[in-house]
């Protein structure tokens, strides 16, 4: 369940707006073991993972675990789940790439480069944070589920062919996923792929989709890492043109501003609406999995200001954007985790690792880290997804391909708009077109039904019932009127046709005007147009307008019931099979 304006109760002074001190305050005794053990579990996942989407954001690997430490500090203080784990994020890597590059170039300066992310996390960070104050937690509806799901597979494929030259042991200069796969096969063709590093990237490509696939509860990241690692040491894979992490910096992440000239921050504010959409879909979603099985509220708009301080923290320490995972809350919840203790747990393990070992991972093969964001990739795609698309509803099938299109061939950011756009457009397209039907008693189930579902309906002649399920708007007030002069224009022409409006949630001021128009034009005809069921914050809309006077206050009915009975009264007409009336309204589920 989402919940996007109350407090839990108990939530006053600083525990009102600092989730964690509340955490502190209600913190039992002996949640302490369970949340140590699973910070500790959680950390040996977090450090190959936040090496491996550095990289695959275009930033040197240890920015990955600068951005890990203080993610899942800021979101301790200020996040509303007691579970969930934020850091860096697969989908966010293309993205944050695809804004950078285009500011610092193809393998430009990566302090610049490094620089312009922390300013991006910071933009994101307040852009997050001040729509969870302004409550706007419903922006993440903006990405409806078909369009999730292409957006999904357009980002596994194109973060899968970039990764696949780094797999083989070389590197492509080219963009989007076409570029990038030519410039793989062309690398190929010339010999550039390096056995070595094809053979440990292969191999811990497959101990992690083994494990997690045959033993989920063990550590599968780690032990293929662990194993890239010794064949590192045991065949000496540096010295056969495998490319390796090399020692990470020493010490503590590093204070630093965020900075950037004001020609860049237009292009960072740009990307990071984009990222913050992604993340916030992300977060809502990951968020309302967990809480559903434990019973818990999601709270929409605490979520948005918890994941905003975790980028707000980053972007202060080097750091990039940050979303929530829910493979690594999956790992912390299997765990034993219970409150955010375990990710101030893995924080620590991490800060101590830096200062204490900088050289632990040092021989870790560059092959080894592709194979972990490919395998990362392949839990995004939903080929089942897709699949059930196509065999429930076709148009929603298309929506899903046309995101995907748009990602692969456009690239992540504009494919983003793409997706938003679709699911826009999507919706529009539903109240523009929205279902229509004519309305028949049928002899075996009481009230007015669809013709469509009881063929064998019974009818009066010279009356039409017609529901229109959709509010009554400028998008289809022509589509409204166009469909009721076909009704009229019968033979012989309806005396009433008779509105069943419950469906109806608005009129605007354009379809008022078209009322009245379409009123008098039925009138000339001999035709009256009637309205019932009408909700009463319509009927008091139209009241506002002035249409009770230029439309016939007597043919406002509150049910259908009363209308059905005036025209009988009015008419004497008795109930006829349909095959006695001529003419439906024609099929448009689907359109």
């Amino acid at each position: 369940m989402i919940e996007t304006g109350t407090e839990p109760a108990g939530a006053t002074g600083l525990g009102r707006w600092i989730p964690g001190f509340r955490t502190v305050a209600g913190y039992r005794r002996s949640w302490l073991t369970k949340d140590l053990v699973a910070g500790l579990v959680l950390s040996t996942l977090l450090v190959p993972q936040g090496m491996a989407y550095a990289e695959l954001a275009g930033l040197p690997p240890i920015t990955g675990l600068y951005t890990t430490v203080f993610g899942l500090l800021g979101y301790a203080l200020f996040g509303a789940s007691r579970i969930l784990v934020v850091g860096p994020d697969s989908s966010l890597g293309p993205m944050i790439a695809a804004v950078l590059i285009p500011i610092v170039g193809s393998g430009g300066d990566p302090v610049v480069a490094m620089g312009l992310a922390s300013m991006l996390a910071l933009l994101v960070g307040l852009t997050m944070a001040a729509a969870g104050i302004a409550k706007l937690g419903f922006i993440a509806d903006l990405l409806s589920k078909p369009t999730q799901i292409g957006y999904m597979n357009g980002l596994a494929l194109t973060i899968l062919v970039g990764q696949l030259p780094k797999l083989f042991g070389f590197s492509v200069d080219a963009d989007g996923v076409i570029g990038e796969a030519a410039g793989f096969l062309r690398g190929l063709a010339a010999g550039d792929a390096v056995p070595a590093a094809l053979g440990v990237g292969l191999f811990t490509l497959v101990v992690i989709v083994a494990l997690q696939h045959w033993l989920p509860k063990v550590p599968a990241v780690l032990i293929a890492v662990a194993g890239a690692i010794a064949a590192t040491w045991l065949l000496d894979l540096g010295e056969r043109g495998v490319h390796l992490v090399g020692p990470l910096p020493a010490g503590f992440p590093p204070l630093t501003l965020p900075h950037a000239s004001w020609s860049q921050l237009v292009l960072l504010l740009v990307g990071a609406v984009g990222i913050t959409v992604v993340s916030l879909t992300d977060t809502i979603s990951t968020a309302s999995a967990f809480a559903a099985r434990s019973g818990q509220e999601v709270r929409a708009d605490q979520e948005m200001k918890g994941v905003g301080a975790a980028n707000i923290a980053a972007s202060f320490f080097q750091g990039f954007p940050v979303s929530t995972s829910g493979s690594r809350t999956a790992v912390a919840e299997q765990s034993g985790a219970r409150t955010q203790l375990t990710g101030v747990v893995g924080a620590a393990v991490i800060l101590l690792m830096l200062v204490l070992v900088p050289g632990l991972l040092r021989d870790l093969p560059q092959p080894a880290l592709g194979a972990v964001v490919i395998a990362a990739s392949l839990s995004l795609a939903d080929i089942p997804g897709t699949v059930r698309l196509w065999r429930r509803r076709r148009l929603e099938f298309l929506v899903s391909i046309a995101a995907f299109l748009g990602v692969a061939l456009l690239g992540v950011l504009p494919g983003i708009g793409i997706a938003v756009g679709l699911s826009v457009l999507n919706v529009f397209r539903r109240v523009w077109w929205p279902y229509q039907t004519e309305l028949g008693r049928p002899r075996t189930v009481q009230g007015y039904h669809d013709v469509r579902s009881y063929p064998d309906a019974e009818r009066l002649p010279g009356l039409v019932m017609f529901r229109f399920d959709a509010p009554l708007i400028f998008a289809n007030a022509r589509v409204f009127r166009d469909q009721v002069r076909r009704l009229a224009r019968r033979d012989p022409a309806p005396r009433w046709i008779v509105v069943a409006a419950e469906p109806v949630t608005d009129v605007d001021t354009t379809a008022a005007d078209m009322l009245e128009a379409l009123d008098r034009e039925l009138n000339a005809q001999g035709t009256a147009l009637v309205l019932a069921e009408l909700k009463d914050p319509v009927r008091r809309k139209i009241d506002r307008y002035g249409l009770a006077g230029p439309l016939d206050p007597a043919h406002f009915f509150p049910t259908l019931d009363e209308a059905v009975a005036a025209y009988r009264a009015q008419t004497g007409a008795a109930w006829e099979p349909r095959s006695s009336v001529q003419g439906d309204v024609p099929h448009t589920e689907g359109r």
